[in-house]
């Protein structure tokens, strides 16, 4: 079996290279390394040409994020959304990618494909944040090429022992995949009680957008925080009027001076309003009693009807660097 598997990687090596990477790259889980392993052991064997394995990889890497890097530029937030609620991890999904950006910014794409997630949702979002083509071209490559060259030159160091590898799992037959896919189960079992144990634990009374709107047309006045992050914020520039920007590590210092018995109305725009439920167990547990997330989030509040308001643009270039203040529009 091990020769069969070396065989038709030979044959058809480099179309199987570029066919794995390309649907890996597009959010499929079926990962591209193991391939890239073993086509560098091959290339080191002669067997395969080297750049032509890099290449091919390299040419379906860039084709998958550019589609994506498009769709963020033209759908925005939307794109994303949608990736993370196709996810084992929805309400972290996203989250996670913000927080990556604003540590890295553009340069996000150097290190996205050696993380886990974040390889699919990096093109989306830095497009959607107006990173201009050239720049991304030039990240997604160089970050692609590191990829690459770190699978495929593995294999190439490891070539004599590859075949040994092979061999076992060969000799293992049935019992090798019926490891994997309970393997697999396993991992997918565990994402989802960790997601239900999150869904439980932020379990809470919401407040709708109609008894908000109500709310703010009485006194004393609630205080309303959105608690996405500066990167979901250029992203999606919408805001209620009148909130408070924060972020779940820095609610803390927004509500200094905030008396404990105010009322507080937290929303974002994440599936199950996640991170406002979060922020707003973390101001329960600090004394605050009158804490509700906002159930259904800016979409909820923008599709009945009610006042939104925008946040200054930014200049793009500064993708590179820190980011901007906002301000509202």
């Amino acid at each position: 079996m091990a020769h069969e598997i070396i065989a038709l990687l030979a044959q058809y090596g480099l179309i199987l290279v570029f066919l794995n990477v390309l649907v890996e790259q597009a959010g499929a889980p079926v990962p591209a390394v193991p391939t890239l392993v073993v086509a560098g052991a091959l290339a080191a064997n002669g067997q395969l040409p080297l750049v032509g394995v890099l290449g091919v990889a390299l040419l379906a890497c860039l084709i998958s994020d550019l589609a994506w890097y498009w769709a963020g530029r033209r759908f925005g937030s939307g794109v994303m959304r949608t990736i993370c609620r196709v996810s084992l991890s929805p309400d972290s999904c996203v989250k996670q990618s913000e927080l990556h950006f604003q540590r890295w910014r553009g340069q996000v794409l150097l290190v996205a494909k050696f993380v886990p997630g974040l390889s699919t949702v990096a093109p989306p979002l830095v497009g959607a944040l107006g990173l201009r083509p050239a720049a991304f071209l030039w990240l997604d490559g160089l970050g692609s090429l590191l990829w690459l060259g770190v699978a495929v030159g593995l294999g190439y160091v490891l070539a004599p022992e590859i075949d040994k590898v092979l061999a076992a799992l060969g000799n293992a037959g049935t019992i090798a995949l019926e490891l994997v896919g309970s393997l697999l189960a396993l991992y997918i079992l565990a994402k989802w009680w960790q997601r239900r144990r999150l869904l439980v634990s932020l379990r809470m009374a919401r407040i709708t957008v109609d008894e908000l709107a109500q709310a703010i047309e009485k006194e004393p006045l609630p205080v309303l925080v959105d608690v996405r992050s500066q990167a979901a914020r250029m992203v999606d520039t919408r805001i209620i009027p009148g909130a408070l920007l924060s972020d779940l590590g820095s609610i803390d210092l927004t509500l200094q001076g905030v008396p404990l018995e105010a009322e507080l109305i937290i929303y974002c725009n994440c599936p199950n309003e996640a991170s406002a439920a979060m922020a707003a167990k973390r101001l329960m547990e600090q004394g605050y009693r009158r804490v509700r997330p906002l159930l259904g989030g800016l979409d909820a509040w923008e599709a009945a009807g009610y006042t939104i308001h925008r946040l200054a643009p930014v200049d793009t270039d500064t993708l590179g660097g820190n980011l901007p203040t906002q301000n509202a529009a």
